[in-house]
């Protein structure tokens, strides 16, 4: 057990040696060729090559650190979108328009910006780290390609210095000749390699810009898209939950108003427009549905379009075309003109928006 112990050591120890001697033959050979005293292995291509790969390192790792920037950006862009729609959320009342609606734009908006960095993450992040992860191997090998070429010329010129020797020791020669050889395979070996694969390296960039960047793209505009769609549900709530509160306004206006006629007017005579919406005093227009009060003037755009002024009250008919009906609009005609000329030609659409059913 000793022995081997002992044997183990003394392995260690010359392993230890060696690599010291080679430093120190490296450090030799680098100062010799600095001074001009020494001639140098170079590949100017190789050069190229490797100025190259520094160039695309460099990039790959500055794209990497500005996409993670940008990904932070949008993380706290989450953040705060979450903190203001929760907080619309926790103000909106329940009695107010669109209650239910309102929290579920609240989750879908958070599902959406959750979505957009997670496809980020999974579709250009990691694209890049893994184009990153293969630079440190290559850069160690350009590393030990460089230590290897050091070797091999010290080699060199050893091997030529014992030939040109007065007195010649073959054995020494042959030793050197030996070692000339294997640094000049090593060398060789590592250089070969490296020239086929840094040219596929470098041309591998536009792969991963394009890859990158179109993920990027696809998934701002997908996330744009939708967020715009969102943005025009929240426009709409806000718009109805107005018209709401102008409608509570005016009829508490309109009641007030009422009362007060009612009482500097005993035992006058009913205002002509409560007469004139009273189904009995006149036959309706056919398909007639309901009434509605005029709130807000509108002013007619086409020829099919009724003119609106405030207080007016409009008979709602059918559609003779269900499927000519838009979303918002209602057909009808002025109950004034009813009342005087029975003519159903007179109705036209409105936005019925615009008024308040009776």
């Amino acid at each position: 057990m000793a022995e081997t112990g002992n044997s183990g050591k003394g392995v260690t120890a010359g392993k230890l040696a060696s690599t010291v001697q080679k430093r120190l033959s490296r450090a030799q050979e680098k100062v010799l060729q600095k001074l001009g005293k020494a001639d140098e292995t170079r590949d100017v291509v190789f050069e190229e090559m490797v100025a190259n790969f520094n160039k695309q390192m460099g990039e790959g790792i500055k794209l990497q650190k500005d996409l993670k920037a940008y990904m932070t950006a949008v993380k706290t862009l989450h953040e705060a979108s979450r903190r203001l729609q929760d907080c619309l959320a926790d103000t909106y009342d329940p009695e107010w328009f669109g209650k239910e609606e309102m929290d579920a734009m609240v989750e879908d908006t958070d599902t959406l910006w959750l979505d957009f960095h997670q496809n980020i993450t999974d579709n250009s992040m990691l694209s890049v780290d893994s184009y990153l992860a293969q630079f440190a191997d290559i850069k160690a090998r350009i590393a030990k390609r460089d230590r290897k070429m050091v070797d091999f010329d010290s080699a060199r010129h050893h091997f030529a210095s014992l030939q040109k020797g007065k007195k010649k020791d073959e054995a020494k020669i042959a030793k050197a000749e030996e070692e000339l050889g294997r640094s000049q395979k090593i060398f060789e070996e590592l250089n070969v390699e490296l020239q086929d694969q840094l040219p596929v390296l470098w041309d591998s960039r536009v792969g991963v810009y394009v890859n990158t960047f179109q993920n990027l793209a696809n998934h701002q505009e997908k996330f744009h898209k939708e967020m715009s769609k969102l943005s025009q549900n929240l426009n709409d709530i806000m718009t109805k939950l107005e018209e709401q509160r102008q409608l509570k306004n005016d009829g508490a206006a309109g009641d007030q108003a009422k009362s007060d006629e009612a009482n500097h007017n005993e035992g006058a005579s009913s205002p002509p427009t409560v007469c004139e919406s009273n189904s009995s005093d006149y036959k309706l227009p056919p398909d007639f549905l309901y009434k509605v009060k005029v709130i807000h003037e509108y002013a007619a755009t086409d020829g099919d379009e009724l003119e609106l002024n405030v207080g007016d009250i409009v008979l709602v008919v059918a559609f003779d075309n269900p499927d000519e009906q838009d979303d918002g609009w209602l057909m009808g005609v002025q109950e004034s003109l009813w009342i005087q000329k029975q003519d159903i030609s007179t109705k036209g659409v409105f936005p019925e928006n615009f008024t308040q059913k009776l």
